[in-house]
């Protein structure tokens, strides 16, 4: 049957209409292919594994200092091959370990990710709380109360978090340090575990039941393998020749703290006897192989988690802690400080060579830097002729408690005194009508009068002025309005608390040998290269953000480097 005019003129409609539609799905189909292959490109430049390297009271200067007693494995390494910033600094006072691993990893500074020191004064519940307590949680791994702990006082996501949200909680991110609070603190919230170490008669890791219910098999085999003990039953003798180390003074002199049972502070020190009078395994962590057994669980914890093998990024957290502990008994010109930095090059080449084979090269991405650094002894300082001393607390303390008596005729105006902070009692003031900011302002001017006391601030200031440079500024990026007391006040440079008691050394400070450590970013998607340009310490969390193609933590503050990337 013939087709009639009407059915063709139909029919070639029909056609006409459906040749834009098949052009236009064909563009549709086109357009999502482009999207699906610029997502798998994308996915395909994330690393494998990011891991946050972070060496507790590492100064800047002994990248430089000890540089001819490194091999070409560890630090050089990082060094010839990463992107190197030599001039970035903590920006906030006060520079503590706590507040450090927080800094570093949430692109922010105390002022708003709230962690404001290791304990402080909590004028709420009236007594000094630690930074990552919480009785909420049990210990995993041990019938002790140390793992009674959460990041839960850290009001901002880190890095490791973000990475989880932007994967929908796929990767894993893992923290591990000897101390708690650097486990817990770098890799936040949503974590799928944090270990640290267990001292006392244990020489263990454990962790919180915060993140798991049980200790994974791979990390009870590892507390089984009894190293811990062969670590502590060994000497520390220099790993070269003690007259090689020329970068530090006499071995034997009188800035030195010592073990319980030693009578000078030099080489060798017997760890198999000396462990029996300084709380056994405690012993560990103050001493070089304490390093040697972090790099240890950490490849553990590689292999076990699988971690840097799956199509989703993870994200490891190492801080090795000794360094820190060396440093405060035997200070930063010690014989001991330069063989702990020779034995952690060789614990950097290490690791280095692990992740080459167990993820692959160039299919993970580190950076390396430190907490805080850390001031010279003042004792020696003193004997070189330079400014430096020591701030007695307890007759600083009797001494503003003088002036709140004589000026306003009260023993219980000053509730509290630490981290270099002055807490007012509410209802002191209340009771007597005084004006706080009108006392703030008395009490910052007459501290002045105190020996080694240079600079005061009052809260009132801090929340009222915005200071753009010098150590307010520092104090202001530091001060948690709803956290910090009432008074800030900030001893001269080279000055350490007397708990010291003039030997080993300390940090804190906004000074730049608290200030000024190593940023080095190394691995997939990192150029090589160097700055000179100040960088703040917060720039790291929002630059591996960027990296990474993840949204900034929610609380950042920092900048992205733009140089750092290929």
């Amino acid at each position: 049957m013939g087709m009639t005019n009407k059915n063709l003129c139909l029919k070639n409609t029909a056609i006409k209409t459906f040749q834009p539609m098949k052009k236009s799905v064909s563009l549709l189909l086109i357009a999502l292919l482009g999207i699906g292959f610029q997502l798998f490109a994308q996915q395909n430049k994330r690393p494998k594994l990011v891991v946050g390297l972070v060496i507790d009271q590492m100064r800047y200067d002994y990248l430089v200092r000890f540089a001819d007693k490194y091999g070409d494995h560890g630090f050089k390494r990082l060094l010839r091959n990463g992107f190197h910033l030599e001039n970035a600094h903590f920006n906030y006072i006060p520079t503590y370990t706590a507040v450090g691993h927080s800094s570093v990893f949430t692109g922010t500074t105390p002022a708003n990710h709230g962690i404001v020191g290791n304990d402080w004064y909590d004028s709420s519940l009236q007594k000094i709380i630690y930074c990552v307590d919480d009785a909420r949680y049990q210990t995993v791994g041990s019938a002790s109360t140390n793992g009674q702990k959460s990041p839960y006082r850290l009001q901002t996501t880190t890095l490791a978090d973000q990475l989880r949200l932007a994967q929908n909680m796929r990767g894993k991110s893992i923290g591990i340090s000897i101390k708690d609070r650097s486990a817990i603190l770098s890799a936040g919230h949503t974590a799928n575990a944090a270990y640290w170490y267990e001292g006392a008669d244990e020489g263990k890791w454990i962790s919180s039941s915060f993140y798991l219910d049980a200790l994974p098999k791979w990390v009870e085999d590892f507390n089984k393998n009894g190293k811990a003990n062969v670590y502590l039953n060994q000497i520390w003798e220099p790993y070269a020749a003690l007259e090689s180390y020329t970068e530090s003074i006499e071995d034997d002199n009188p800035y030195e703290g010592l073990f319980v049972g030693e009578t000078a502070p030099v080489f060798p020190h017997d760890l198999p006897r000396l462990r029996k009078t300084n709380q056994n395994y405690d012993l560990l962590p103050q001493v070089p192989f304490g390093n040697t057994f972090t790099t240890d669980f950490a490849e553990a914890a590689i292999i076990g988690e699988s971690l840097g093998s799956s199509s989703f990024t993870d994200f490891l957290c190492i801080s090795y802690s000794s360094p820190d502990k060396i440093g405060h008994k035997y200070g930063v010109d010690s014989k001991e400080i330069e063989d702990t930095y020779i034995r952690m090059d060789l614990e950097i080449a290490r690791l280095l060579k692990f992740l080459d084979k167990q993820v692959g090269k160039n299919q993970y991405t580190l950076v390396l830097t430190a907490d805080h650094a850390a001031a010279q002894v003042p004792n020696y300082l003193k004997k070189l002729k330079i400014p430096a001393g020591y701030l007695d607390n307890n007759a600083f303390r009797s001494f503003v408690q003088k002036l709140a008596l004589e000026k306003y005729g009260t023993k219980t105006l000053i509730e509290n005194i630490s981290n270099h902070q002055i807490f007012l009692r509410r209802s002191t003031l209340n009771d007597l009508g005084l004006d706080i900011r009108k006392v703030e302002n008395y009490l910052a001017d007459a501290i002045l009068d105190f020996d080694r006391i240079y600079k005061t601030v009052t809260a009132h200031a801090l929340q009222n002025t915005s200071y753009t440079s010098g150590i307010l500024h520092l104090i202001q990026q530091g001060y948690n309005q709803k956290i910090s007391g009432d008074i800030v006040f900030i001893p001269k440079p080279a000055t350490l608390g007397g708990y010291y008691k003039n030997t080993g050394t300390g940090h804190g400070s906004g000074y730049s040998y608290d200030t000024h450590v190593p940023v080095i970013f190394y691995g997939k998607g990192i150029r090589k290269g160097h700055s000179k340009k100040y960088h703040p310490i917060i720039d790291i969390a929002p630059t591996l953000a960027n990296l990474l193609q993840i949204e900034f933590t929610n609380g950042n503050s920092g900048t992205v480097i733009e140089g750092v990337f290929k």
